[in-house]
């Protein structure tokens, strides 16, 4: 029997950034770095990738599994006739160059295509080549990171300015509103102008209260968005883990904008394995020419990015199907229960969890409940990444026909 009386489910924090789990992460540079090879070499498509500065004029999208061990390690234990990865949702977006908040080089229409995206993979090049023209003439990657955080930053600055004149009128006594919600946007603003405007930092830097962070979730601002900062490097330089920018750029990060992560790679390299024939013939190359001490960046982007939107994943496993299932971090059994199904999340009973690394270790899920370690939770229970889940529901009565 459930108890008489119920207790209040728990609120989660929130987070920063849209609510769902049909979140993306934008490519976004400036012209020529390596943004269009890059993504086709993360999902084996072929977008346009020619030497001109606007040739990804409309933003190509795709999908790119989530590589997991775990995920395959359940797969291979299960041999379901259905396996579903998680999945990272990437949006190839073209050039932006300095002016672009103004609208040059098609910069409002770019703008717009990051604003919808949650989080950035900022790309900047760090490899000489004269066969591909860079936009300023010559390579200067620090440089070229601030000429793209200038401009979210500008465009941020400009969004800010007009609403906090808008409320400005509002408190002034010509309209009428939630006074308490107009005071709370008002103070939130603020302290975001004192962050945008005078420090000239982005609003990710800031530390927000959970009545900050519902107000920043209404604007989502560019520079709100997590960034990560991938460095493309010549195949020379990515091998010997050495380049004459690297340091100025970590430097850069660190001052600027410590709460971001910086990830070195090689465009040219990551397409020169992925033209090789099978995953045979790329560990031999790797073998052959680097001893081994090399290996592509590629799982350690796809991952990062995926954690950057504050997503994570629970499993679900049988004959018939393993399936991660995409949720945001501190999401509730019930709230997960639901990614399954609706039902599921209404008529919530339980979420019977074992753990992923008790499962490796005792071998199957009869030797986890004789460990003692098979849990059942009850709607309270966050779920943590990598749970593998059953959930037990009542199926939702139907209303009665009159």
């Amino acid at each position: 029997m459930p108890p008489k009386n119920k207790k209040e489910v728990e609120k989660p924090p929130l987070i920063l950034g849209r609510l769902g789990t049909s979140l993306k992460i934008g490519i976004v540079g400036i012209p020529n770095v390596g943004k269009s090879t890059f993504f086709n070499v993360l999902t084996k498509s072929q977008a346009s990738a020619e030497n001109f500065p606007f040739c990804t004029i409309d933003p190509n999208e795709s999908r790119v599994p989530v590589p997991d061990e775990r995920w395959e390690y359940l797969c291979k234990f299960h041999k379901p006739t259905s396996k579903i990865p998680a999945f990272l949702n990437v949006v190839d977006i073209a050039g932006l160059v300095k002016g672009a908040n103004e609208g040059q080089g098609l910069g409002n229409a770019f703008l717009s295509h990051i604003s919808s995206c949650d989080a950035i993979f900022h790309m900047t090049r760090a490899f000489d080549d004269a066969e591909v023209v860079h936009v300023d003439g010559e390579v200067d990657p620090v440089r070229d990171i601030e000429t793209i955080q200038e401009e979210l930053r500008l465009k941020d600055c400009d969004h800010l300015m007009r609403r906090l004149r808008e409320l400005e009128k509002i408190n002034s006594g010509e309209k009428k509103f939630s006074k308490a919600a107009v005071k709370q946007e008002t103070e939130t603003l603020a302290k975001v102008k004192e962050l945008l405007v005078d420090d000239k930092k982005p609003v990710r830097a800031g530390v927000w209260a959970s009545k900050d962070i519902e107000v920043l979730n209404e604007h989502l601002f560019l520079t709100a968005k997590p960034q990560l900062y991938l460095v493309n490097l010549s195949e020379k330089d990515y091998a010997r883990k050495k380049n004459k920018w690297l340091m100025k750029i970590k430097t850069w990060v660190m001052e600027n904008d410590s709460t971001s992560t910086l990830i070195p790679f090689s465009g040219a390299f990551e397409l020169k394995l992925m033209d090789m024939e099978s995953d045979e013939a790329r560990a031999s190359f790797l073998k052959e020419k680097y001893e081994g001490k090399v290996a592509s960046a590629l799982d350690k982007i796809v991952i990062t990015g995926f954690k950057s939107l504050g997503l994570e994943y629970f499993f679900t496993c049988g004959a018939d199907e393993v399936k991660a299932w995409t949720i945001k971090k501190n999401t509730l059994a019930p709230q997960a229960a639901g990614r399954i199904h609706t039902d599921f999340e209404k008529g919530f009973i339980m979420a019977e969890v074992q753990n992923y690394a008790d499962f490796k270790e005792l071998g199957s899920e009869a030797a986890v409940k004789a460990a003692g370690k098979y849990r059942q939770q009850g709607r309270n229970y966050v779920v943590n990444d990598g749970d593998i889940i059953f959930f037990k529901f009542n199926t939702p009565s139907q209303p009665k026909k009159k």
